[in-house]
């Protein structure tokens, strides 16, 4: 079955840096593009990143030159790196894999506090 295992959270203080992981099974993984998605207290969850399946990038303007996305096919992982991390991007961070007929897939999530 499809799942997604995201890992590297934690709490890093203003400034600091983190890199969330996402390892997949249950697909073909370098097929598809992979997203992550955030939610932070009391707010819907949004839109951070995707990478497609050859490697291209989108990011919300929220993190766009703070972020990046990238993939390792071989691992069937996808990385986010988080730089200059704000306390605003608390929040507990998914990735989401879309497949074939439209069904989504979400991992449970890896909680990232910024704080000091």
């Amino acid at each position: 079955q499809v799942q997604l295992v995201e890992s590297g959270g934690g709490l890093v203080q203003p400034g600091g840096s983190l890199r969330l992981s996402c390892a997949a099974s249950g697909f073909t993984f370098a097929n598809y593009g992979i997203s992550w998605y955030r939610q932070a207290p009391g707010k819907e969850r949004e839109f951070v990143a995707t990478v497609t399946p050859l490697g291209g990038a989108m990011y919300n303007v929220a993190v766009k030159d703070r972020f990046a996305i990238s993939r390792d096919n071989a691992k069937s992982t996808v990385y986010l790196q988080m730089g200059a991390l704000r306390p605003e991007d608390t929040a507990v961070y998914y990735c989401d894999v879309e497949l074939d007929g439209g069904t989504a897939y979400w991992g449970a999530g890896t909680l990232v506090t910024v704080s000091s």
